[in-house]
C-alpha cells in the first residue's frame, strides 16, 4: 500500500469534497421533466400509460381533452384515471381545465383537482372569476397558472403583457402556466418570458414549433424555440415546478415523445 503524505491527504480529501459539492449542485438544479398528457391524447388511458411507464415518466399534468371542463368529467371517471395512475406509479401534479367560466366550473375544478392528487391547475379565466379562484383556492391548499394561448383567433392571455395584467391585484397563488411554444407562435421570445415570469411561474408547457404564426409542432430543435435556452433559463431561476412536454400531433406519435424526453433529459 503507498504512503500518502499528510499534504497529499489533504488535497485529495479537499478535491473528493468539491467533486461532491459539485454533484450537488448540479442535482440541485436538475429540472424535472414531466409530460402534459395531451400529448397521447389519440390513445387510450390504459395505451398512454403504458407509454409514459416506458419512458419512466413519473410526474404529469392531465390535460386530455375527456377531462376538460368543456364537457366535464364525472367523479367517478377522473377517479378511475386516478386508480390507474397510482398503479403505474405516476403522479399527477396539475390539471388543465381549459377556460372556467363560472362558479359552477370554479367547483369542478377543485373537486377534480383533489381527487387527482393534484396541487396546480392550469387554464384561463378573465375577471371577475380570477379573483374567486384566487380566494378560493388560497382557502383549498391549491394554485392556480394562467395558461398562455395563441392560434389563429383572439385570446385573452397570448403574450406576457396579457398574463402579467391578468395577475395585476392579485396573490401568489395565481400565477403562469407557461407555454413556451405557444409563446413563441405569436411572436414573443420564450427565454424573455421565463425571465419576466420567474417570480409567479407555477408551471412550463414544454413544446416547439416551425415558426411566429405556426401552429404546427415539431421535434426538439428543429423550430424557433431554443429549448436548450430555455431549460437553461428555468435552471437559473431555480424552477421546482413541472417541465411538461406537449406535443400536439394526431396519429403514433411513441418514437416523437421518446426523441423528445431524451432530448429534454440530456439538457435538464
Amino acid at each position: 500500500m503507498p504512503i500518502l503524505l499528510p499534504g497529499l491527504l489533504s488535497r485529495r480529501l479537499f478535491g473528493t469534497a468539491l467533486a461532491g459539492a459539485v454533484e450537488c449542485a448540479r442535482a440541485a438544479t436538475r429540472l424535472n421533466i414531466g409530460v402534459g398528457t395531451f400529448s397521447y391524447h389519440t390513445l387510450s388511458m390504459e395505451d398512454m400509460i403504458v407509454q409514459l411507464r416506458r419512458l419512466k415518466i413519473r410526474e404529469i399534468e392531465m390535460s386530455r381533452g375527456e377531462f376538460m371542463l368543456m364537457k366535464p368529467p364525472s367523479a367517478a371517471m377522473c377517479q378511475a384515471a386516478r386508480d390507474k395512475f397510482d398503479r403505474a406509479g405516476i403522479r399527477c401534479v396539475s390539471y388543465y381545465t381549459a377556460t372556467i367560466k363560472n362558479d359552477a366550473d370554479l367547483d369542478l375544478a377543485v373537486e377534480f383537482a383533489k381527487i387527482f392528487g393534484a396541487h396546480n391547475v392550469s387554464g384561463d379565466a378573465t375577471d371577475p372569476i380570477l379573483g374567486r379562484i384566487d380566494r378560493r383556492f388560497t382557502a383549498e391548499g391549491l394554485t392556480f397558472g394562467i395558461h398562455n394561448h395563441w392560434f389563429k383567433q383572439k385570446f385573452a392571455y397570448e403574450t406576457v403583457d396579457d398574463v402579467l395584467r391578468g395577475l395585476k391585484g392579485l396573490s401568489g397563488t395565481v400565477g403562469a402556466t407557461l407555454d413556451v411554444g405557444q409563446m413563441a407562435a405569436c411572436g414573443q421570445d420564450p427565454v424573455d418570458a421565463v425571465r419576466r415570469l420567474a417570480p409567479r411561474l407555477k408551471l412550463v408547457h414544454l413544446k416547439d414549433v416551425a415558426g411566429a404564426g405556426a401552429e404546427h409542432n415539431v421535434l426538439f430543435g428543429r423550430g424557433v424555440v431554443d429549448i436548450r435556452a430555455v431549460l437553461r433559463e428555468l435552471r437559473a431561476i431555480d424552477f421546482k415546478g413541472l417541465v411538461a412536454i406537449e406535443y400536439e400531433k394526431d396519429g403514433n406519435s411513441d418514437e416523437d415523445m421518446k426523441n423528445l424526453v431524451g432530448y429534454a433529459r440530456r439538457l435538464a
